[in-house]
């Protein structure tokens, strides 16, 4: 009975390492399931607004015919579009309300949906001289 306190110390050890295992399944474990219901997904939502800086405002003939144009042929699965009113503190110190256009896309991600994403930022930007469109992205699990 010599090596009683050696085969306790050996007991230990495997308890103890027995949970470090446990616990490394379980982390990997989280790592490939990010979604309990449906697929891991981006979501990006756009928001164009409608005031030019001189001149009339975007029509909605204008708005329906650059989602037509621009935004339909590179997001064919599907998008939503939702009226917004957007606020601002201007560089002038006022305070700046417009009414906009949200965009939601929800895609896998990709290089080519950030490719066009930007497309239609920048082309949204020089076609209706604006300064900004102003963009959100989040993780989101997707189900059908």
């Amino acid at each position: 009975m010599k090596n009683t306190p050696m085969l306790a110390a050996v007991l230990a050890a495997a308890i103890l390492l027995s949970g470090c295992v446990a616990t490394a399944q379980n982390a990997a474990q989280q790592k490939t399931k990010v979604c309990g219901t449906g697929d891991p997904m981006v979501q990006t939502t756009l928001y164009f607004g409608l005031n030019r800086p001189a001149g009339p405002m975007i029509t909605a003939a204008e708005w329906q015919g650059f989602v037509d144009r621009q935004v339909t042929p590179r997001f064919k699965d599907g998008l939503s579009v939702f009226d917004a009113k957007g606020q601002w503190l201007g560089n002038d110190g006022k305070l700046a309300r417009e009414n906009s256009k949200a965009l939601m896309l929800i895609y896998a991600p990709g290089k080519d949906s950030e490719t066009d994403i930007e497309a239609l930022r920048s082309s949204y930007k020089q076609q209706f001289a604006q300064d900004s469109v102003m963009r959100v992205d989040a993780p989101v699990c997707v189900a059908f």
